[in-house]
């Protein structure tokens, strides 16, 4: 069975293209052009990816984005007219997975949408592999513990909640553990896309994921900056 996303869209005609090219593709589409409805339909309705316009008339895609974070952690990605780092690094920031700006083309859309999906059910599968093909799941140093079969993060044995993208990120350095990983390296092992000079994507959810760890900022016990080279866990 295909899953299940929601559209979030004050423009019709964009919101309409994406639900007829989603459908195609064989996922069950909501659908809902101001922010009170889609709110309902968060709560009433088990969904699997949401798209959220980021300008709405009545409460704005980023604090549609934080209510989901409060309780769910399926793939978020966020549509914007407006093309500011900050209004970018905001999104990412407070729990977003991906950001596109318009004008797009809906295909891309669409392939981001596959993208998310198959990382999250990636990391949210219980599956386990046969014996001939063993893999470290869990990483337990310092107090630290991340389990990728069950997809959870524990900080000193108190559950620490993370996106499928904060889950990747962490999961990619601890299987590093000791390397210097760069921004560039990081964007494409967890993203799976070309990174591109200027991008901070990677910078605004390792400040997240710091957060999250409570690290403190200029001596973190976990992530460390290597400046000019990128981020590692020692």
């Amino acid at each position: 069975m295909k899953e299940t996303i929601l559209i979030v869209d004050d423009e019709k005609e964009i919101a309409d293209l994406l639900e007829v090219y989603l459908k195609n593709d064989g996922y069950t589409v909501y659908k809902y052009y101001n922010g009170i409805e889609a709110l309902q339909c968060i709560e009433a309705t088990k969904l699997d990816l949401a798209v959220l316009d980021v300008m709405l008339p009545d409460i704005d895609g980023f604090r549609i984005c934080q209510k989901i974070r409060q309780k769910y952690f399926y793939p978020i990605i966020m549509l914007t007219a407006k093309v500011e780092d900050t209004d970018k690094i905001m999104g990412l920031t407070i729990g977003a997975d991906d950001y596109i700006t318009k004008p797009f083309n809906p295909l891309e859309v669409v392939a981001r949408v596959k993208t998310q999906l198959r990382r999250y059910v990636k990391y949210n599968s219980n599956s386990t592999k046969g014996n001939f093909d063993i893999v470290k799941d869990e990483f337990d140093f310092n107090g630290l513990m991340i389990n990728k079969s069950t997809h959870r993060c524990k900080l000193f044995n108190k559950e620490v909640t993370l996106t499928p993208i904060e889950f990747s990120i962490l999961w990619y350095l601890c299987e590093k553990r000791g390397k210097v990983i760069s921004s560039e390296e990081l964007f494409e092992a967890v993203w799976g896309e070309k990174y591109l000079d200027n991008n901070n994507t990677v910078m605004a959810h390792i400040g997240r994921l710091r957060e999250k760890l409570k690290e403190p900022a200029k001596n973190p016990k976990f992530i460390k900056t290597v400046w000019g080279v990128g981020y590692t866990i020692e």
